[in-house]
């Protein structure tokens, strides 16, 4: 058996007075997610609980049917398995992005979508102003990078899961005076914010970017702690072997602590101008090799932020073109298949923030009965009796396990 899961972050949203009263899926033209759910089932899923914070981390981790109330422990470990990073049992990793804050409001959480080089050097003028050698400064992609805090055992522990924070994304045009961590070690990360002011203000990078027009990198802001999570081998828990296709370091470090390979593209930049047809190609030639192949695209997610229906649109139509389709033209090629067609959580436009709540589903292939709901969009779902308001059990469904 064959199994397809192609996640479009943040696609799901709330109706658009801009749109008409649609959402961005039903204003969009997805003749090949439309035809998954003809084929099969329609339904919706709930990847975050109540408590926890309705991130790519959480839900994603509760995609691929794992419960994040027992496994959750932060989203900055997950993006230090992408790297590579090994944490001890007592250290600590902690998303750090290059932001632009101006007059106290957040003016850009990606710092103008800083290059990576141009972060590279950023945080080389950080490390070097480090006094504590236990504090490191690690560069990612563009403005999503890290710091790492190497604990001992004969410390107490510098945070705690109750060390509060904000994502910088959930803060776009609005004040961050109280939008610090807080809690225990916040201090510690305040600090570091606030030291970064000077570190960047005269710095040639910005000073270059300036110039050329582009927003400075004015500090950095420090969130999504946590420490490494012990998540139990994919393979081991469900049979199958599987396989990351993604631009982005939070679902390639997901991917490997539970045991999967990755597919690199060097066109994807999880962004808006990333390689769809690539992605789906990559797709399509890791079918002969994997039995459970998962393709995430970050676009939806990034337009939401910024407010762009008409891009947020674009990138679903592009999804389901370069992605979907051509996916499920070669599964026609398999004895026995089931792809699924679902982001991870909704991203609305009219907030530009992540957001609880359900998402919707299309599931099609072997031994699913079509349900008669014809199109993939929110309000489908909705009338659909296939409800999961605990999202990790989907998995083991769409499995059939």
């Amino acid at each position: 058996m064959k199994y397809v899961l192609i996640i479009p972050d943040g696609c799901a949203d709330q109706p658009q007075a801009s749109l008409d009263g649609r959402t961005p899926l039903q204003a969009a033209q997805l003749p090949a997610m439309d035809q998954v759910a003809r084929a099969g089932v329609v339904g919706a899923a709930n990847h975050v609980p109540p408590h926890l914070p309705p991130g790519s981390d959480v839900a994603n981790m509760s995609l691929l049917g794992y419960d994040p109330n027992q496994f959750f422990s932060g989203r900055a470990p997950l993006e230090a398995a992408a790297q590579g990073i090994e944490l001890g049992p007592n250290d600590w990793a902690i998303r750090c992005n290059l932001v632009c804050i101006q007059q106290q409001i957040m003016r850009d959480f990606t710092a103008g979508h800083i290059s990576t080089a141009e972060a590279q050097a950023l945080l080389a003028t950080a490390n070097e102003q480090l006094t504590d050698p236990r504090l490191e400064f690690i560069p990612g992609v563009s403005y999503r990078n890290l710091l790492v805090y190497r604990g001992a055992d004969d410390l107490p522990p510098p945070f705690s899961m109750e060390t509060s924070s904000t994502p910088p994304h959930d803060l776009t045009d609005h004040s961050v005076l109280d939008a610090y961590p807080a809690g225990l070690g916040s201090d510690l990360l305040c600090q570091l914010m606030n030291d970064s002011l000077t570190w960047f203000q005269d710095h040639p990078v910005n000073a270059q970017r300036v110039a050329a027009g582009k927003p400075p990198a004015t500090n950095v802001w420090l969130w999504g702690l946590g420490k490494q999570p012990n998540l139990p081998r994919f393979q081991d828990q469900f049979g199958v072997r599987g396989v990351m296709i993604t631009a982005v370091d939070l679902l390639r470090g997901l991917a490997k602590l539970v045991g999967w390979d990755l597919i690199t593209i060097p066109t994807a930049t999880g962004y808006l101008d990333t390689d769809y047809a690539a992605k789906g190609r990559a797709a399509v030639e890791a079918l002969d090799r994997y039995d459970f192949v998962t393709v995430h695209i970050e676009a939806p997610d990034e337009a939401s932020h910024q407010g762009w229906a008409d891009e947020k649109i674009k990138a679903i139509e592009e999804i389901d073109r370069h992605i979907v389709a051509p996916v499920w033209q070669r599964l026609q090629q398999e004895s026995e298949w089931r792809i699924m067609v679902t982001p991870d959580h909704p991203t609305l436009l009219s907030t530009k923030t992540h957001s609880h709540g359900v998402v919707p589903f299309a599931v099609a292939g072997s031994n699913v009965k079509p349900d008669g709901l014809n199109t993939y969009d929110e309000a489908m779902a909705e009338q659909s009796a296939l409800q999961f308001p605990r999202g990790w059990e989907l998995m083991p469904w769409f499995l059939n396990r």
